[in-house]
């Protein structure tokens, strides 16, 4: 009885695991032109259209590797989920701040640390990462 239910347990959380790591570069590209491509650009570079009217000029996200090599992950992942805030035009940075609330999943950072984020978070830093 024992030996059928840790089987099944194991087969549970493997499939949690799985899916709570699955990143989707595909749908990060598409959250990435619809809510950031408006300050950082088609070319995520920072010359949005809206850049011009923003107080902090939008990072270029093409060069967040660029000081050590080692891609920022928890940097990102807090600027944009909002626990790194940074102020903008007014408001704190994410604008579409609640539309990544939920669907908790978690990633891990170049050095194996996981960290806890929504699946719409993990698909944009994947796709950011592919901009490097």
């Amino acid at each position: 009885m024992i030996r059928p239910m840790f089987g099944a347990v194991c087969l549970g959380v493997a499939t949690l695991s799985s899916h709570a790591m699955a990143q989707n570069v595909e749908t990060g590209a598409e959250l990435y032109q619809h809510y950031c491509a408006t300050c950082h650009g088609i070319d995520a570079t920072g010359h949005g259209p809206m850049a011009g009217v923003l107080v902090i000029q939008p990072t270029d996200l093409t060069q967040l590797a660029s000081g050590d090599g080692v891609f920022p992950t928890t940097r990102v992942v807090a600027r944009i989920d909002g626990r790194d805030p940074l102020v903008s035009h007014g408001s704190p940075m994410p604008v579409y701040g609640p539309y990544f609330d939920g669907q908790d999943t978690s990633m891990k950072t170049p050095d194996g640390q996981p960290i806890l984020t929504s699946q719409p978070i993990v698909d944009l830093v994947a796709y950011l990462e592919t901009l490097q």
